[in-house]
């Protein structure tokens, strides 16, 4: 019998996916990535690898990989001010390739032939994991049974985990379509194919609507040593926590939210909502930070920099060739991005309202009209006749 490990959730998919895929003489190995998405109670761990031992797996391997998530996708990202097409601050993109990563690894470990996704055949996720896998072990079969099976409908998945005494809980018919980590949540489907309408409040899960009561701004200062965020209103945090603590506060504020109609790289749009307190506030902060410290010409062409990136992350290219050297620029500029940005949160905004760092470019005896002036004006017009002479007939 041949083995494959798959990306395993513990949603109805995946359990199908399971079951599916023993009756076609695979040995499944589930594995289960903790990104941040809320298993870190020991009950719901439990009940995900008992899920997936009862619909047929082998063995089941649960990982932590926060921290591994945080240092080595999360940061980079935001080093690199990564935001696709102005509003998605690719929190599931970013987690896509990590996990394909250890898919790679267990398959290695277990001497398995293949690794399997639940992704749809119109969706980004089945490309990230396909060519980050390609990439690390091209040798590896891939198996994407979503794009294949027999099943046409959500009910035909329940009634097949219910012939097969799969544990699903079959009542809540969610009918949105989520995923999240600790970076942010991706939400699509039901009411959000509609572009005529407005998200209801109840595809959100963290951030609170613009009309909640909360009368008065809250201000955060976040301060960042090398282009990494340390501490918060001057208190020290490891990283995880520090995004946590931003993901409350922000929620609580509304800040974070996105809806948007977005190119999907199989060529279709799609509309999605996001929400990614956090990060928002983060982006916001390191954003500001840069405009601070970086000199103008290297300020724009990171601009450039950080649209081929996102772009990178979002097409599934983390492990690209390019990608790799981008960051070695993004390294670069980040040696002089330490200080301190204030924030003020409220009823959705975040908005930066005060700066400070000892490698600020911001000279004010030159910015002032003041006394203290000390920019010798007299200089501008042949400034400008210079500047100006080629364009001159």
């Amino acid at each position: 019998m041949k083995k494959v490990v798959l990306a395993y959730s513990g949603g109805l998919d995946t359990s199908c996916i399971v079951r599916w895929l023993k009756e076609r003489d695979w040995e499944v190995i589930c594995f289960v990535a903790d990104l941040g998405q809320g298993l870190g109670k020991g009950e719901d761990l439990a009940k995900i690898e008992g899920r997936a031992l009862a619909a047929g797996a082998s063995k089941v391997y649960i990982k932590d990989l926060q921290d591994e998530f945080i240092e080595d996708f999360i940061l980079p990202a935001l080093k690199a001010n990564a935001i696709y097409e102005g509003k998605y601050l690719l929190a599931t993109a970013l987690g896509r390739p990590l996990i394909a990563k250890y898919l790679v690894d267990i398959a290695h470990k277990e001497k398995a032939q293949a690794i399997a996704h639940g992704c749809t055949g119109k969706g980004n996720d089945q490309v990230r994991f396909e060519v980050t896998a390609g990439i690390l072990d091209p040798k590896l079969e891939i198996l994407a049974p979503v794009r294949e099976w027999e099943f046409k409908s959500r009910d035909e998945e329940i009634e097949y985990c219910q012939m097969f005494n799969i544990p699903i809980d079959v009542t809540k018919k969610k009918p949105y379509s989520i995923d999240r980590n600790i970076w942010g949540i991706s939400i699509e489907a039901g009411i959000l194919e509609d572009l005529g309408q407005e998200p209801p409040e109840d595809a959100y899960m963290i951030t609170k609507a613009q009309t909640h009561q909360v009368s008065y701004p809250k201000y955060v200062e976040i301060y960042f040593e090398k282009g990494v965020p340390k501490k918060i209103d001057g208190k020290t945090y490891k990283l995880k926590t520090l995004i946590t603590h931003l993901n409350e506060i922000g929620g609580l504020y509304g800040v974070g939210r996105a809806d948007m109609v977005e190119n999907r790289l199989v060529g279709i749009k799609s509309r999605e909502i996001y929400e990614a307190p956090a990060a928002t506030i983060l982006y916001t902060a390191h954003k500001e930070l840069e405009c601070l410290v970086l000199d103008r010409e290297l300020a724009h062409f990171k601009e450039i920099v950080a649209l081929k990136y996102s772009e990178l992350v979002y097409y599934g290219l983390w492990y690209s060739n390019l990608k790799l050297a981008l960051d070695a620029f993004v390294n670069q500029t980040q040696k002089n991005l330490t200080g301190s940005i204030k924030l003020k949160l409220f009823k959705g905004s975040c908005v930066p309202v005060a700066r400070s760092s000892a490698n600020s470019l911001y000279k004010k005896e030159l910015s002032t009209y003041g006394k203290e002036d000390k920019f010798n004006q007299k200089l501008a017009e042949g400034f400008i006749r210079i500047w100006g002479m080629p364009y001159q007939k």
